[in-house]
């Protein structure tokens, strides 16, 4: 995964003292992992559930792993977040013994809802079992969910202001990003994979996406209109390509896509879906919003 702030500075907008961001059309990133890291900090020990079993509190916070950061395309703010977290917990039986375990958190990322979150709970390997455990997994659970949404709300309260300039009068850039993301320089598909690529957007161009996972050549570009190119993935047999066509309609507020995919090996249907789902769709939505 590519480190947020190491972008392109001819289209990454910081702070200028010779302009601003006209229009919101430039990208502009801020990096809010270090204060993402302190609220989590600040959060979490306040995690308490009580039930007849006795109390169980988070106490420590042994692994906080991730980064964050805040981007503004043409006058959309997106957030990417994506954390492994895990927390000691301390608790006392209704009788007055303490029992030590943990919380762990996989996948907290702005690719997941909070009720997908991957959330463990478990007691230290020295510790006998105990009810604790269960009002942990019954109670504390949920509550660890509400807590790593309150930060997903507060990283979009306490950042939203800022981010966001007046637009400024003037024309702006076309509209068919769409069109204009999927032939761009690298740079922008770099963006949205956010993994190293190579793209040279000309018909008989070649491409590679994801770390060459993704390899092939553009055979037919109609500007706004159409993309036509032989497509693989790494995987496939020696020299197998899809047929991957990509129409564009403008219809004026927004752009329909279809998209037909023809020649894909048999078996590998699903996973093709699924990956121009994921990798090329969701993200492009995700990191321009398109």
């Amino acid at each position: 995964m590519a480190k947020w702030g190491k972008g392109d500075p001819r289209w990454i907008v910081e702070e200028r003292a010779d302009a601003t961001n006209v229009n919101n059309w430039h990208w502009t990133e801020r990096d809010v992992s270090g204060w993402s890291s302190q609220c989590l900090r600040q959060l979490l020990p306040g995690v308490r559930v009580e039930g007849p079993e006795g109390v169980c509190q988070l106490t420590d916070i042994n692994k906080l792993d991730g980064e964050a950061s805040i981007n503004n395309r043409k006058g959309k703010l997106i957030f990417f977040y994506e954390w492994q977290l895990q927390a000691s917990w301390l608790g006392t039986s209704s009788a007055g013994l303490k029992y030590r375990g943990t919380v762990d958190v996989s996948n907290l990322s702005d690719e997941n809802d909070m009720d997908d979150l991957d959330i463990s709970v478990s007691l230290a390997k020295d510790q006998p079992n105990t009810p604790l455990l269960d009002l942990m997994r019954r109670t504390g659970v949920p509550e660890v969910r509400r807590i790593l949404g309150l930060y997903i709300q507060q990283l979009k309260s306490e950042f939203s202001q800022g981010m966001i300039l007046p637009t400024a009068s003037g024309p702006r850039p076309p509209q068919s990003g769409l069109n204009q993301i999927k032939t761009s320089k690298t740079q922008f598909v770099q963006v949205f994979t956010r993994s190293a690529a190579m793209v040279d957007g000309c018909r008989g161009g070649r491409f590679q996406l994801l770390d060459g996972s993704i390899s092939g050549e553009f055979t037919q570009l109609v500007l706004d209109q159409r993309i036509e190119m032989r497509w693989r993935f790494r995987t496939w047999p020696s020299e197998h390509y899809a047929t991957i066509s990509l129409d564009l309609e403008d219809r004026g507020d927004e752009t329909e896509l279809r998209m037909e995919c023809r020649e894909v090996p048999a078996g590998e249907e699903d996973s093709t879906r699924e990956g121009w789902t994921r990798f090329y769709f969701q993200a492009i939505k995700q990191t321009f919003g398109y």
